[in-house]
């Protein structure tokens, strides 16, 4: 018994000494592991592809008026602020909008924020299907026309390691600081 007790205290001791994140620690999560998507210049994309970066994904669409464009260049911000250490993180920014967000669109608007910033898009039962398994909710919300609806969707976004593991759940509207810290702990 004093051995369980022991070696319970220094578990405890090990977890309490280990310095936590500043965003959801999702280590091991089963979920927000893969996709299949097009990128803003027609090619196919798999998470696999990104293998070796640390991978933020970030659901929005472009007509989006402030959620997205704000997250955008808070991303911008946190490369900055990364110097020569961005290279090994790759932002993607996957449309929930598929009707208008085509591959032009994306190809203007995404790099328009950092040129190494990638567009993703697939059909609306490729988006759903993406959308499900990083667990993002996104809901069109109709508008005085047809084509002037809009969309809400979870803000936050996610940080997949080297090894293509989810490992967090960035918070939206935070600041640069906080994220870049956590990706420094990762990198």
């Amino acid at each position: 018994m004093k051995r369980l007790l022991a070696a319970l205290a220094l578990l405890a001791l090990a977890a309490c000494s280990r310095p936590g994140f500043n965003n959801v620690d999702i280590t091991g999560a089963s979920y927000a592991n893969e996709f299949s998507l097009t990128d803003h210049t027609g090619a196919r994309r798999t998470l696999a592809d990104y293998r070796g970066k640390l991978v933020v994904i970030f659901f929005g669409f472009t007509q989006c008026p402030d959620v997205c464009p704000t997250t955008l260049q808070e991303m911008t911000e946190v490369r900055r602020a990364l110097g020569r250490d961005a290279d090994q993180v790759q932002v993607l920014f996957v449309t929930i909008d598929p009707q208008r967000d085509t591959r032009e669109v994306l190809a203007q608007y995404v790099p328009g924020f950092d040129p190494s910033f990638v567009g993703l898009y697939g059909t609306p039962e490729e988006t759903a299907r993406t959308a499900k398994q990083f667990k993002v909710f996104y809901q069109k919300v109709p508008g005085p026309t047809e084509t002037s609806y809009t969309m809400d969707h979870t803000a936050g976004s996610y940080v997949i390691d080297k090894s293509g593991q989810p490992r967090l759940f960035l918070k939206h509207n935070q600041g640069a600081a906080p994220i870049v810290a956590d990706l420094r702990r990762l990198l």
